[in-house]
This record gives structure tokens, C-alpha cells and sequence, in this order.
């Protein structure tokens, strides 16, 4: 597996993996913008990582979006609401 690849796919296991969770963001090399609320929204498989997109109301939806560790630009985590900046 490339390394690159693989450096990705364990930076995201760490996060996904991280107690309290800590919700984060995904920016595509496109420059389009995934949030993962709750560790269960996203799966990782081997070169790529799949995310279930939110309905409105904030609930899980039958949407998937998968995304190719290569065209991820930028992870981010996401502050928790009622924390201070």
C-alpha cells in the first residue's frame, strides 16, 4: 500500500478512534467540505473512506459519499459547541 495512503488511513483511525470523540472536518482536494459528527458516520476501507451524509435535521441518511485518501487536502477537527475558543 502506498505510503501516503497509509499515513491517511491511520491519521483517521487515530481520530475516529479518539474518546471523548472529537468531530472533524475533511477538506477534498476539490474543495469540498465533509463533516463528521459521530464516529459512526465514517468507515475506513483500504484506499478509501466512506461517510454518511446528514440529513437536515442533523440524522443519519441513506446518502454515501466515499472519499479517496489521495484527493483528501485537509483534515480538521471541529470544536465541541458550548467550549470556549
Amino acid at each position: 500500500m502506498d505510503s501516503i495512503i497509509q499515513m491517511t488511513l491511520e491519521a483517521i483511525r487515530e481520530i475516529l478512534n479518539r474518546r471523548p470523540f472529537e468531530p472533524f472536518r475533511v477538506t477534498m482536494s476539490s474543495g469540498t467540505v465533509f463533516e463528521v459528527r459521530h464516529p459512526e458516520m465514517a468507515a475506513l476501507a483500504k484506499s478509501r473512506m466512506m461517510v454518511v451524509l446528514p440529513e437536515a435535521d442533523g440524522g443519519p441518511s441513506e446518502r454515501v459519499e466515499y472519499l479517496s485518501y489521495l484527493h483528501i487536502a485537509h483534515i480538521q477537527t471541529l470544536e465541541h459547541s458550548g467550549q470556549a475558543a
